[in-house]
């Protein structure tokens, strides 16, 4: 049985609709894979899931992040928020996700998806965007995909964060200059056969390239890939679901006031392929 979906845009989102015991009980998982790889972001309305079905859901779909568990009943869990009592290890790098970036490009294998549901909403902005990066990729003239296949680009942590902080202090950059950098192909070739654009602002410089030359074109990309045709905007509302392809997309938060308690919890899987060039 395939899962019943309507587009939310062309190229980018699904909205799904499914019983919820259906949907908890694992049955129709590879449909609901086959969608997120196809559509990049799919949503269901009106689930209100706990923390425990939002975590089953997420072992049906794939390999669950961990993490470090803190207490009973959080693992896999990240709350989502600015508030540093609650998420003391991270809300301070959450500015971050103000920008349009991948997760884990840190990482040799960055995670595969998220699962997203809210728990506080601010009664303004804080609304979620995604950037199919598969199709950005498509639209490139052949030529330039020829151009790009071989590129390497390395990812940093200042990279990532500095256009989102510019007034740091001394510590916050050296801080960030302690995270490991990557270096990934600009196009990923993945398993399935598709290629998609690597983009994220955490991109730092294209390997072997004329630094204005590098900056140029990481910019260019970035400016083609976040057109209004392969973005999808996601308007929260209280009991949403909200899973991501993150090997295929690009996301960023649109500001909210930091006072007003908007947080979300959020699930992880585990990457499935590390991100593989040409040849």
């Amino acid at each position: 049985m395939a899962v019943d979906a309507i587009e939310l845009t062309p190229r980018v989102g699904s909205e799904f609709r499914i019983d919820r015991d259906a949907l908890l009980s694992g049955q129709h998982a590879q449909d609901i894979r086959a969608l997120l790889v196809d559509r990049g972001v799919i949503v269901a309305r009106g689930l209100h899931l706990t923390d425990d079905e939002q975590r089953a859901l997420a072992r049906t779909l794939g390999d669950l992040r961990l993490g470090t568990v803190k207490k009973e009943g959080d693992e896999g869990l990240m709350r989502v928020t600015f508030d540093k009592a609650v998420n003391p290890e991270y809300a301070q790098f959450f500015f971050g996700s103000q920008l349009w970036h991948m997760d884990g490009t840190y990482e040799e294998v960055p995670p595969f998806a998220t699962l997203l549901t809210p728990r506080v909403l601010s009664e303004t902005g804080g609304q979620t965007e995604f950037v199919n990066n598969y199709a950005a990729y498509e639209d490139l003239p052949e030529s330039e995909k020829a151009s790009l296949d071989g590129l390497k680009v390395v990812h940093t942590m200042q990279a990532a964060l500095f256009p989102g902080k510019p007034d740091c202090t001394v510590e916050d950059f050296a801080l960030w200059h302690s995270y490991p950098n990557r270096e990934h192909p600009l196009v990923w070739h993945h398993k399935s056969g598709r290629k998609s654009l690597v983009l994220s602002t955490s991109g730092s410089h294209i390997v072997g390239m004329h630094p204005a030359e590098s900056h140029d074109l990481l910019n260019r990309l970035m400016t083609h890939a976040t057109q209004p045709q392969y973005v999808y905007r996601h308007t929260w509302q209280m009991g949403d679901l909200l899973v991501w392809d993150n090997t295929g997309t690009m996301h960023r938060v649109l500001p909210f006031p930091e006072d007003s308690g908007r947080q979300l919890h959020r699930f992880t899987l585990n990457g499935e392929e590390p991100v593989q060039g040409a040849g």
